[in-house]
């Protein structure tokens, strides 16, 4: 069962906020080798999904994700720093939570469309939600991204 959480950065409880950033570092930059800023200025004005399991009786994070309003990072809102956990990959976690996080999304910006840095091989992944390739592949931070919209609803 998932107990999904979704806060505005001063809600986060701060041993949750410290799950979340100990697994932002294993899988960016010590799975993924990439060295970069992850304490960017965007957490503070952000909402936060989170999706935690009870493993032996400990509550885990599992699943997580960032939402930044439209009209900060990019005219459109924008999801980031989408991972699963090692411990609850295969199971399709993955995509209920980018799900969950598009509508939950859409609920607090609504009339805004998305746009996301994708990693490359992600891109059928995030394909399959309504997002569209806009630029040619480009490398960040040593894997490859494009750019991706996803247009409002209506």
């Amino acid at each position: 069962m998932i107990e999904w959480q979704w806060l505005a950065f001063d809600q986060i409880p701060v041993a949750d906020l410290y799950q979340v950033l100990h697994h932002r570092q294993q899988v960016f930059m010590l799975e993924q080798k990439c060295l970069y800023p992850d304490i960017d200025n965007y957490d503070q004005g952000a909402h936060h999904l989170m999706a935690w399991q009870t493993v032996d009786g400990q509550r885990q994070l599992a699943a997580y994700l960032r939402c930044i309003a439209p009209g900060v990072k990019y005219p459109e809102m924008s999801l980031g720093r989408v991972l699963t956990t090692q411990a609850a990959r295969g199971g399709g976690i993955g995509r209920l939570l980018l799900a969950e996080g598009i509508a939950r999304a859409e609920a607090l910006h609504p009339g805004h469309g998305f746009r996301i840095g994708a990693q490359h091989h992600l891109e059928k992944f995030y394909g399959g939600f309504g997002f569209q390739t806009v630029t040619e592949p480009y490398d960040e931070d040593g894997i490859m991204h494009v750019d991706m919209v996803r247009p409002a609803r209506t």
